[in-house]
């Protein structure tokens, strides 16, 4: 069993949409891809609560890092630092950020 690390970035809708999409998927993603160590990166624009009723979040980012470790020293290095400070100037009344640990079990299927 391996340990990788995620973060996840949830983000509200935005008050304009267009606009924060401009300066997300132009700006801020290609400076998030320079991070070192990032595996992975998956962006999800959610269409449609299950549950009835509105959306609880706009967006959703997950970043994959092999380790804790790899995404500590991502997010301390030159690169994360300006990533993270891109996103604080458009998107820090919108975004919440949680990481995880993900345990993956290798022949396990998929559900």
């Amino acid at each position: 069993m391996s340990k990788a690390a995620k973060l996840f970035a949830f983000y509200s809708q935005p008050d304009n949409p267009e606009d924060f999409d401009r300066q997300y998927f132009e700006t801020h993603l290609p400076l998030a891809q320079k991070m070192p160590g990032l595996a992975r990166v998956e962006v999800s624009k959610l269409t449609k609560n299950m549950m009835g009723g509105d959306l609880p979040h706009y967006m959703v980012a997950e970043l994959t890092f092999d380790s804790m470790d790899a995404l500590k020293n991502a997010l301390k290095s030159p690169e994360g630092q300006a990533a993270g400070d891109n996103l604080m100037s458009f998107a820090s009344k919108y975004v919440t950020m949680v990481t995880s640990e993900v345990s993956t079990i290798e022949g396990a299927g998929v559900y």
